[in-house]
């Protein structure tokens, strides 16, 4: 940082440059949110290619998902305005959130400046600031004129210019300046007092990202619609930030943490108790609790969580034997109900899905080993095949957040042998009026019995009455029914409703 003021500059006695690198020795916490849509993260994506040289932290920006880092160091701080140098940051620090806070003299001591230096050192950056300079090539000095293709144009000492394929061989005289090996804090500090401070600083970084992995082990029981599963439940943390945290004391906030749309501060305050560790530690794995309209998921024990990886953590212990129902749904028309506006057409909608979707379905509830407030994240399902005792994978799906004695819908698949069928009895049209009557077939393959539940749309408008139908039905809401049917083996059931329309 430079001093225009002689008077600041006569002040700032002293440099003080902390140890660079990934915050050896401080006391990290690590408070981790997640925008990210469950499922959709690709770590693979976010990985550095090898020999690209730069990370490219553009690219990082776009991560769904923050941090709030605090990290306490004892500094040594001169006495009057002094410079400070404190590296170890993440590169994607957001500087506008940076809360410095001496816990020694917090009524003596505060920042007056800050710049943030984040222009890292790289081969690129080397060969930019070089151009029209001396550079040692081959062993003799040559002038960079200059970079593009992977390449260079260089002048000799003779004035000949040619073109050099690759930077083998390549000197420079020294760093240039303004490039840094690490992201750098630079502060301008008043301190009324000088010698040793245990100080906190905390910011919001871009870069990091976590969600939530189960994996289900399905067995079918006696009944073929029922049976049980064994869950467990993993953390999956994607860091490429810019910077390392080691023995960090880690926290994930699971839920919808509503952001402002453009640039600001973030929902961390800066003060002391908010982001508090508690006192007494679990030995280890996660510890859950409300957290104003959130969840908070406290890993209780240190954990190290370095740059450019993605780390796994189980969130809870194995659940098993929890209950759970297989569940056949036949929803044939759901993608009409997409469409705007009134539909008199006669054959809109006739060329509805046959498929038959199965499902998994258990709930929350502590009596079947469960109970937690489970965050978004993927699902994935296998069974066990008793011919070689191998797990094969059955299906995935993703779930939102769901709390605790709420209700766990997993979509594995289409049935095979389960059919659905859709098709138009009859249609009449009147000045302000429709009429239709549909007849809706599930057919059965199996060898046993399968409930389906049957769910039909009033697409074509908003006002509509169900005037005779064939089974028992509800309505889940004005235009959406259902009818839950059960289906004998190589069986045929007819469903068939007539609804009126009305504007």
């Amino acid at each position: 940082m430079m001093f225009n003021s002689p008077k600041l500059r006569a002040a700032a006695v002293s440099t003080l440059a902390m140890l660079a690198g990934s915050a050896m020795g401080d006391d990290v916490a690590l408070t981790i949110y997640s925008t990210a849509t469950p499922g959709a993260i690709n770590p693979d994506l976010y990985r550095p290619v090898p020999g690209s040289g730069s990370m490219g932290y553009s690219r990082y920006n776009q991560i769904p998902g923050y941090a709030i880092i605090k990290q306490e160091r004892t500094l040594q701080i001169e006495r009057g305005v002094s410079e400070l140098n404190f590296q170890g940051v993440a590169a994607l620090l957001d500087p506008t959130t940076v809360h410095f806070e001496s816990l020694t003299n917090p009524d003596g001591t505060s920042v007056l400046e800050q710049d943030y230096r984040f222009d890292l050192l790289s081969m690129d950056k080397m060969l930019e600031r070089y151009i029209d300079k001396q550079i040692v090539w081959d062993g003799q000095e040559v002038t960079l004129m200059s970079v593009s293709g992977g390449g260079m144009l260089i002048q000799g000492n003779d004035g000949a210019i040619q073109f050099v394929q690759g930077y083998d061989g390549v000197k420079f005289p020294a760093v240039a300046d303004g490039l840094i090996t690490r992201p750098t804090l630079n502060w301008m500090i008043s301190s009324d007092r000088g010698g040793e401070q245990d100080t906190r600083i905390s910011y919001e970084t871009k870069g990091i990202t976590w969600w939530a992995d189960y994996n289900l082990i399905y067995e079918e029981g006696r009944n073929p619609n029922e049976g049980t599963v064994d869950l467990n439940a993993w953390v999956s943390i994607l860091n490429q930030s810019g910077g390392s945290y080691e023995d960090a004391n880690l926290k994930l906030v699971a839920g919808d943490v509503n952001r402002a749309p453009t640039g600001g501060q973030s929902p961390f305050s800066g003060g002391r108790e908010v982001y508090a560790m508690a006192d007494s530690r679990m030995e280890k794995g996660f510890e859950e609790k409300s957290f104003f309209e959130y969840h908070l998921y406290t890993l209780g024990r240190p954990t190290t969580i370095p740059d450019r990886s993605t780390k796994q953590l189980e969130l809870f212990d194995q659940a098993t034997d929890v209950p759970v129902k297989k569940r056949f749904l036949f929803d044939g028309t759901q993608q009409y109900m997409y469409y705007g506006g009134r539909q008199e057409g006669e054959q809109f909608g006739l060329e509805g899905d046959t498929k038959v979707q199965v499902f998994l379905q258990f709930e929350n509830k502590e009596k079947d080993g469960l109970g937690m407030p489970l965050p978004s994240g993927r699902i994935r399902v296998s069974q066990l095949d008793d011919a070689d005792g191998s797990f094969e994978f059955v299906g995935e799906d993703v779930i939102d957040h769901t709390p605790r004695n709420e209700k766990v819908s997993i979509m594995l698949g289409n049935a095979f042998d389960v059919v659905g069928e859709r098709r138009q009895v009859s249609f009449e049209r009147g000045p302000r009026w429709m009429r239709e009557t549909i007849e809706v077939k599930i057919r059965n393959q199996k060898e046993d019995a399968v409930e389906v539940h049957i769910q039909e749309h009033m697409y074509r408008w908003s006002n509509a009455k169900i005037e005779k139908i064939s089974h028992d039905h509800e309505m889940l809401d004005s235009r959406t029914m259902h009818v839950p049917v059960t289906v004998d083996p190589e069986g045929e059931v007819v469903m068939t409703y007539t609804v009126f329309y009305s504007w």
